[in-house]
């Protein structure tokens, strides 16, 4: 997993994202097993109150739950995972939109070379 931070925003948020896109991508799959807050702690190089703290707000999400002895898993919740991938796809294409505004190009000319694009990869 690429823990790369920024000086941006808070630690613990980015590591929130970087799990949370663990998660949607299938590194960390349904039900599966994450490491300890202490391996990744040492994984990320943060300070474990710091990935704690992480874990804590993806579970108040509930994407990640602790079990009593056995740690942290991902949820199995299916429908759970897919309503935040669908959030994340749609923040992408907004992104997307928003760097093809910064270069001058409409939204319906982004659209256009989008779908363009997506035609040459079928």
């Amino acid at each position: 997993m690429q823990w790369e931070f920024t000086n941006d925003r808070a630690i613990s948020s980015q590591i929130v994202e970087i799990i949370q896109k663990g998660i949607l991508s299938g590194v960390y799959p349904p039900g599966s097993s994450l490491p300890s807050v202490r391996v990744l702690a040492v994984e990320a190089g943060v300070n474990p109150n710091t990935m704690q703290k992480a874990l804590a707000e993806l579970e108040t999400q509930g994407l990640v739950r602790t079990q009593r002895n056995s740690g942290r898993t991902v949820t199995n919740d299916e429908r759970l995972i897919m309503k935040l991938k669908e959030q994340a796809a749609a923040r992408y294409v907004e992104q997307y939109f928003t760097h093809m505004q910064s270069l001058g190009i409409t939204r319906g000319d982004a659209a256009s070379t989008l779908q363009s694009q997506v035609g040459e990869v079928s």
